[in-house]
């Protein structure tokens, strides 16, 4: 429970930190607001066209008699668009980060700064860490689907499904997007994603006390921009703390480096 409560914290610290910072705040913006667009675009094709699509996909049902074969549709054409946007929260950040991977590595280096006035460097070129970040994330993908998957065909359940399911399901959510924040910093400290998964499954509440939350206010698309630069931030200084670091003692945390 007190790991729950310290990567709620995080998340807070990491707002809090940009909001002290604006020029930060503004520049992480950009790679969201570029992010959520092309979302959106795919969310309204798929609102227009999502019923031909399922109809298109079933057509044993055409000789239904009414209303079964309109529910049956209805209900399918619901349940893809669930799956849509749940594969949008699940990618979001990922895509978020690819695009703005200069940006975002910006802020991070700047609060590693503030914290011990140091910030450790990969020394890879950006195309090597824009390959390895876009590699690591489609992993990450593959094992978010995989779970995506387990909890659809659960969905089923009576009672679980719409219960316990949608819970475990937010969990696991928070757990890969706290994997996709945390990577900005320990990418940079040569962390490879085998270790920062070994790190984040010995302190799991760490990753869902940060990552649940997250989750949720994901769903609201221009939430999800606008606490993208905090997110990083945060994961940040969550990073630290799982590999141990600690702010420079002569400088409290959040305090600006001087160089």
């Amino acid at each position: 429970m007190r790991d729950l409560g310290a990567g709620f914290g995080y998340l807070m610290k990491g707002q809090r930190w940009v909001s002290q910072h604006g020029k930060q705040f503004g520049m992480g913006l950009l790679p969201g607001l570029i992010t959520l667009v092309l979302y959106a675009a795919a969310l309204v094709c798929l609102a227009v066209w999502g019923d031909d699509f399922v109809t298109w996909a079933t057509p044993f049902a055409d000789g239904w008699t009414s209303p079964w074969a309109g529910l049956f549709r209805g209900f399918l054409t619901g349940v893809l668009f669930a799956l849509v946007l749940l594969l949008a929260v699940l990618t979001f950040t990922a895509v978020t980060l690819l695009v703005g991977q200069p940006f975002y590595e910006s802020l991070s280096e700047k609060v590693d700064l503030a914290e011990c006035g140091h910030a450790p460097e990969s020394g890879l070129p950006l195309w090597r860490e824009l390959w390895i970040s876009a590699r690591d994330s489609l992993r990450i993908l593959v094992r978010a689907a995989v779970w995506g998957v387990l909890l659809f065909a659960l969905g089923f359940l009576p009672f679980v499904g719409q219960t316990v399911v949608p819970v475990i399901g937010f969990f696991i959510t928070g757990f890969f997007l706290t994997e996709e924040l945390t990577a900005v910093a320990l990418q940079r400290r040569s962390v490879d994603l085998r270790e920062r998964l070994a790190l984040l499954r010995s302190r799991k509440g760490l990753a869902w006390g940060f990552g649940t939350p997250l989750a949720v206010a994901f769903l609201v698309p221009f939430v999800a921009v606008f606490l993208m630069p905090g997110a990083v931030a945060g994961a940040t200084l969550m990073a630290r703390d799982l590999l141990g670091e600690t702010a420079s003692p002569a400088r409290g945390a959040g305090e600006p480096a001087t160089r």
